[in-house]
């Protein structure tokens, strides 16, 4: 079973610029945190964007969109900013009934070393494995369908609607 696994940055991927003390993209970490997990699974990683979910336009996912679209397998993990990542849910949730679709974030970034980002990976890989065909985000051991889930800003956590 493979498993498309598509980057479009967010808080998973960005790192810390210690001089001018702000946060910016270089390149992905998850070919590192699969290697880290032990990951045994036929995954094939796409680098679509490296950009903040708050700088995602309708465009931008629009790109998402089609290249789940085109996509060969019915199995596909999309990392994404938390902070708008119910919006890119929607947009696909609504396009995709085919397939399994699993949105994933951090609130943390990975390389601070105390991220969630490791558990949420490894979180939506067991999920777009075993959930049926639709549109989920998937964070800190939980799943939720696209059309019932909020980001609880207070608490830092995804919830259902």
């Amino acid at each position: 079973m493979k498993i498309d696994l598509i980057v479009t940055g967010g808080t998973f991927d960005k790192e810390y610029d210690e001089i001018n003390g702000r946060l910016f993209f270089k390149d992905t970490h998850l070919p590192e945190m699969l290697a880290l997990g032990r990951c045994g699974l036929d995954v094939e990683l796409h680098t679509l964007m490296m950009i903040d979910s708050l700088e995602m336009t309708d465009e931008n996912r629009n790109v998402i969109l089609q290249k789940c679209k085109a996509s060969p397998t019915d199995k596909i993990v999309i990392t994404h900013g938390t902070d708008t990542m119910e919006e890119t849910a929607r947009v696909l949730g609504a396009a995709i009934q085919d397939k399994t679709i699993v949105l994933t974030g951090a609130m943390v970034p990975y390389k601070f070393g105390s991220s969630d980002g490791l558990f949420n990976l490894g979180s939506a890989l067991a999920f777009v494995q075993s959930l049926p065909h639709g549109v989920y985000i998937a964070m800190n051991g939980r799943y939720f369908l696209w059309s019932k889930v909020t980001k609880d800003r207070a608490r830092g956590q995804f919830i259902e609607k």
